[in-house]
């Protein structure tokens, strides 16, 4: 701020961006990529105490590097999985750093504790997969000091990111919900930082997302991102839901593109579900301890078929249902029995807690009873796998297994499917360990929870409900009794999509993505405002700035003749202010100011003629454009008049019905009668219901209206019909016409509104006060009300501020005797 009241040609913090100038333009563009862990494997030599270090060749965040150009340079940013000695901290951040481009964040172990094991896995993921902390025995409840800890968290990681970014070229990918308050941390050092973020877990419903007592802090930052991603449109439509229920924003699909406007930003939504890495695949497939693994598994299970369920030990992947459903199974079709091997592989649980304690006994006690009952010497009908399997071991089974089940009864992605049909493809040397002719025809069949991520991209899969037991034993017989010809045709589905959709083209597809979001961020100019995690951007045009009074008083008193034009609800009075009739305050100023004789003054408001008549009875000479001005009165002795674009008000006998109708089906909502229009308001309704109803409204109204001389209308929160040339634009024009007509052209012209109907006043005062008749152009302040996008070319924050502003001006009118002198016009002169 370089003068009180007016923006500098900066953005609002000088420094923000300009730091970044030490930074050579010529430097490689650099991807920065920030997880909670990095993609290493770290071990220490017990003899030497020197620390090892190698990639971890099974990380998606390596292996998405295969979708970046090989010009690229890839920073990762994140932990170890290792408590590392503060004392040789210094030592390995350097050669990680300079080995694999790697920063560390080292977090102090207890903070670790709190902000990984406290506040991401016992409190945010049971919410983000279903889990209501109802009782303290299943899940922990909302932890002020875990929070804190996951605050400070996020903030050491925005530190690290900090001391390797150039903002001016990088791009900064954060992964899933352990960072989700990392981009307000990065956005407030750097404004035009390029910046996507990815949930790998499920987004939850508002319902459940709204009992988080940080539920708009959390929103808040995600905003200040350019790209949020998504497995699932159902993950990405409970994310816009929650931003119309608690932010009220609302999202549009631009070009095929979602789209968030938020503070003149344009925060975008991708839907894209992660692949594998196919080369990973293929070349532990022919691996010689895959083939030697293969030929075991065969002789151990020869005659049987295998269905395969991979998954980790906890209380969200249904092992105890897939369990319960192989039993129900054994129990109905004797004829499996001693023929069907279920092969449960369980993954070493991610957390620890009681729940997954209750999942590891209950998934024992379930297997002991179904091997107890139906299994005899020589056959176990469910082999329980229960310790680390290497990843060779586990393509060996994928290869070999007739069916695979995902039960999982919430899981944001699982690419064990995915993993479970490249395997099934094969290779050469694989089809030669498996004694299968080379370029013969494959076959593989998946059952698949329908509340998995990946469930939406497998159409080919037989799709179950986990709480179902009867339905998905059903769906395992289905499965391994499906002709041949049918497995190969669903088989070959998937494959195509599987190798099409790996994770190269995933990363490559967010890349492209992000950088478009980002394409105008130097289109703009940047404001900060809010503080803490409230913090946001405001972009806008770079002609966009705050109207000084100490400016327009100048211009104002140079003037000669002035027509000032005022919209009236989030202007004159607040919009949130249950009581809408002027103040005592208002009447003066507008007294002060309509008592000038150089001053025509306009009150243009939607709102009916007879409540601002009424309202404004003490101001004598103020004129009053009501219902967007198809009633103008030129000052309190002067006659209403009406446009005569349209007398004739049979559509109301029309419309009035539609809106009825649409008004009883949806709660909350209500119908404003106006002389010459109607409008249906759905603001106290359910937001997502309202603004469904209010679409449907629309194309309801524009087909039995379409041969009606009226125009129909969707704004905040209302359906609006009103007659055709009608509109705040339309009044604002034909006064200013007037007045020159008459030969009294003004020289300064103010207009200040807030919301879409008073753009086109903004719009229309340019377009008619550039005449070529007239001997000079005046001076324009059209003046939105708050920091947002707009034509116009100036702003004020707030109603406080509209009034301090009229009262400068009122203050600056000269002390001439105060007889009215405005002329009174009627549209009829304007030919």
């Amino acid at each position: 701020m370089t003068v009180p009241g007016i923006i500098s040609d900066g953005d609002g913090n000088g420094s923000n961006d300009e730091d970044s100038d030490i930074f050579s333009s010529k430097c490689r563009e650099k991807k920065i990529i920030v997880a909670n862990f990095l993609p290493l494997l770290a071990q220490k030599d017990l003899n030497t105490g020197r620390w090892c270090f190698s990639f971890d060749e099974d990380s998606l965040l390596l292996q998405m590097k295969d979708g970046f150009s090989s010009e690229t340079d890839v920073v990762y940013v994140g932990s170890l999985k290792v408590d590392v000695d503060t004392s040789e901290q210094e030592e390995v951040a350097e050669r990680l750093l300079a080995e694999f481009n790697c920063v560390p964040t080292f977090l102090p172990p207890d903070l670790q504790k709190k902000f990984y094991h406290g506040f991401c896995k016992q409190y945010l993921w049971p919410l983000f997969h279903y889990m209501l902390p109802m009782s303290p025995e299943h899940c922990n409840r909302f932890d002020r000091f875990l929070w804190q800890a996951y605050v400070s968290a996020n903030k050491i990681f925005a530190d690290k990111v900090m001391e390797v970014i150039n903002p001016e070229e990088d791009y900064v990918w954060i992964h899933d919900y352990h960072l989700m308050i990392l981009p307000t941390f990065l956005r407030k050092r750097f404004y035009r930082v390029k910046l996507g973020f990815f949930l790998h877990s499920p987004f939850p419903s508002s319902e459940i997302y709204r009992t988080l007592p940080v539920r708009d802090d959390i929103l808040k930052a995600l905003l200040n991102a350019d790209l949020v991603g998504f497995h699932t449109f159902d993950y990405a439509r409970h994310f816009l839901s929650c931003c119309s229920r608690m932010l009220g924003l609302d999202y549009e699909s631009k070009r095929g593109h979602i789209g968030l406007e938020y503070f003149g930003r344009t925060v975008y939504v991708k839907i894209l579900p992660v692949g594998i890495h196919m080369g990973q695949l293929e070349s532990a497939l022919n691996l010689p301890s895959t083939s030697i693994k293969v030929k075991e598994i065969q002789e151990q299970f020869k005659g049987k078929k295998i269905i395969l369920g991979v998954d980790d030990m906890d209380i969200f992947k249904g092992l105890s249902l897939k369990l319960l459903a192989m039993e129900h199974l054994l129990q109905h079709y004797e004829e499996l029995r001693g023929e069907l091997v279920l092969v449960q592989i369980v993954n070493p649980a991610r957390s620890t807690g009681k729940d997954v304690q209750e999942a590891k006994r209950e998934t024992y006690a379930i297997t002991e009873r179904i091997n107890a009952n139906f299994g005899f010497p020589g056959y176990e009908p469910v082999v329980l796998i229960d310790h680390p399997v290497p990843f060779y071991e586990k393509t060996a089974y994928y290869a070999l297994a007739e069916c695979c089940i995902v039960n999982a009864v919430r899981d944001g992605m699982n690419l064990m499917p995915y993993n479970y049909i490249v395997c099934r493809q094969g290779t050469p040397k694989i089809d030669e360990a498996l004694g299968i002719t080379s370029g013969s025809s494959r076959t593989s069949t998946l059952v698949v929870s329908e509340f998995v991520g990946c469930s939406p991209s497998l159409s080919g899969a037989i799709r179950v409900n986990p709480w179902d037991i009867d339905a998905v034993a059903d769906a395992l017989n289905i499965a391994i009794t499906m002709p041949g010809l049918e497995k190969q045709l669903r088989h070959e589905k998937h494959y195509r999509y599987v190798s099409s959709h790996d994770v190269a083209y995933w990363a490559r597809s967010f890349m492209q993505d992000l950088e478009r979001a980002c394409k105008d961020h130097y289109s703009k100019r940047c404001w900060s405002i809010g503080f803490g995690l409230s913090f946001r951007i405001v972009a806008l045009s770079p002609h966009f700035r705050k109207l000084s009074l100490d400016h327009i008083v100048k211009a104002y008193k140079r003037a000669n003749r002035r027509a000032i034009f005022l919209d009236y609800d989030g202007t004159v009075v607040p919009q949130s202010s249950i009581v809408k009739t002027p103040s005592p305050e208002v009447i003066s100023i507008l007294n002060d100011l309509c008592n000038d004789p150089k001053n025509t003054v306009f009150i243009v408001s939607g709102r009916g003629k007879n409540s601002l008549s009424d309202w404004f009875a003490q101001c004598q000479n103020l004129g009053i454009a009501a219902e967007h001005g198809y009633f103008i009165r030129w000052s309190q002795s002067s006659n209403w008049e009406s446009s005569p674009l349209l007398m004739d008000f049979d559509w109301k006998r029309i419309a009035d019905p539609v809106m009825q109708l649409y008004t009883e089906a949806t709660d909350g909502s209500y119908i404003e009668t106006k002389e010459s229009a109607l409008v249906w308001h759905h603001q106290d309704a359910d937001p997502d219901f309202g603004s469904c109803q209010a679409m449907e409204l629309l194309d309801h109204l524009e087909n039995v209206l379409a041969n009606e001389p009226v125009e129909v209308k969707r704004g905040h929160h209302i359906v609006e019909v009103k007659p055709q040339g009608v509109s705040k634009g339309r009044v604002t024009e034909k006064i200013l016409s007037t007045m020159i007509s008459n030969g009294k052209p003004p020289d300064f012209v103010m207009c200040i509104g807030d919301d879409r109907s008073d753009e086109d006043m903004f719009e229309s005062i340019s377009s008619t006060i550039y005449s070529p008749s007239l001997p000079a152009p005046p001076e324009i302040f059209a003046c939105t009300v708050g920091q947002k996008p707009s034509k116009a070319r100036y702003y004020l924050d707030d109603s406080a501020d509209v009034l301090k502003l009229l009262q400068g001006l009122a203050r600056a009118s000269s002390m001439k005797p105060k007889c009215s002198t405005q002329i009174q016009f009627s549209f009829e002169s304007v030919a």
